[in-house]
């Protein structure tokens, strides 16, 4: 049976190509998102968008700010939890956490996250003598906390609550309880499945060892603070009337962000933003959008022209150290007063 499902995948691979249907469904993907923004946006009142912006009071924003913060801290987790996976624990924290921190910020903003946010991490690794196989095993291991700490958020947050997941899917809420329970069945089976044995998967040197039950356990903990820190700023920053809950908020927002990082879009731009407008139709739509903006300016534009900042500044200093080892033992260092003498003599 296994034989056959492997001959079909490398048949369809062939034959059609799975990048291909990538490529097809986040161009869908944009193309709806666009279509459902004009249609919401197109009557928007600027004057009222101002208002609203202008009405979010300084209190607010720092509590925002301050759970983008901690998910931000959290991130820095999944770097220092995948360097101990590959089996890479000399790598210090501080290092884990500049190259999480970069890594997300730039790729969060770029775009195709898994190559721009790649090339940052292998840059600042690199100083520490990891390989570009060690680099992507890095990714794979941060990638794969990302997706346990969604499907648990998700599952979990569906089946206690699947009104604001049909707000989005337009499933029956029978139907997006099943898929929940499904869902979580899964991560069941991968936990009970990495903990009777260690497993390990790929070939040659692209082998990963999965961690085990417990490590798994920890990997899914630190993808829930991720995406409950950043559920939290959400919830903050949209509208006080109606009320809702915060898990209502929290499915919506876990839901938006999947669907922006299928999309490929940098930051998930416009299929977000038009995720949370259709699920969270109960708010004025100005008010709402302003949130939107504010989440934006705190969770991609801040961190990204920090990272930009600190990888900037970094590179400066590395440069200024290279040049430094270069200098031959006892060679004067010019200054800018030497080389005017030199060139007044020379003429």
């Amino acid at each position: 049976m296994m034989k056959r499902l492997r001959a079909f995948v490398q048949f369809f691979n062939q034959k059609v190509g799975f990048s291909r249907i990538g490529v097809v469904l986040s161009l869908a993907i944009i193309s709806v998102a666009a279509v459902v923004l004009y249609r919401i946006l197109h009557d928007m009142d600027l004057d009222q968008l101002v208002d609203a912006l202008e009405a979010t009071d300084w209190r607010t924003l720092g509590i925002a700010g301050a759970f983008v913060a901690c998910a931000y801290l959290t991130l820095t987790f999944y770097d220092l939890f995948a360097l101990r996976t590959i089996g890479r624990s000399e790598v210090p924290y501080r290092i884990a956490a500049l190259a999480s921190f970069t890594s997300y910020s730039v790729g969060h903003n770029v775009g195709a996250s898994v190559f721009s946010g790649g090339a940052v991490r292998y840059r600042i690794y690199s100083s520490w003598g990891l390989s570009v196989i060690e680099v992507t095993k890095i990714c794979f291991v941060a990638g794969l906390t990302f997706w346990l700490g969604n499907a648990t958020v998700l599952g979990l947050g569906v089946l206690h609550a699947p009104q604001p997941a049909a707000d989005v899917d337009q499933l029956p809420l029978w139907l997006n309880r099943v898929l929940a329970f499904a869902a979580l069945c899964a991560l069941g089976a991968y936990v009970a499945w990495v903990w009777v044995k260690p497993r390990i998967i790929g070939r040659d040197g692209w082998q990963v060892a999965l961690p085990g039950g417990p490590l798994t356990l920890l990997q899914i903990l630190i993808g829930i603070l991720d995406l409950g820190f950043c559920a939290l700023a959400m919830y903050w920053l949209v509208p006080d009337e109606p009320h809702l809950g915060f898990i209502r908020v929290a499915v919506i927002f876990v839901a938006a962000t999947l669907l922006g990082f299928a999309s490929h879009a940098p930051g998930g731009l416009g299929v977000f933003d038009a995720t949370m407008m259709v699920a969270l139709w109960q708010f004025d739509k100005e008010a709402l959008l302003a949130g939107l903006l504010l989440f934006r300016l705190l969770y991609y534009i801040v961190p990204f022209v920090l990272s930009l900042l600190i990888l900037g500044t970094r590179e400066i200093l590395l440069g200024r150290s290279v040049r430094r080892l270069q200098q031959p033992a006892g060679a004067p260092i010019p200054t800018a007063a030497g080389l005017v003498r030199e060139k007044s003599d020379a003429t």
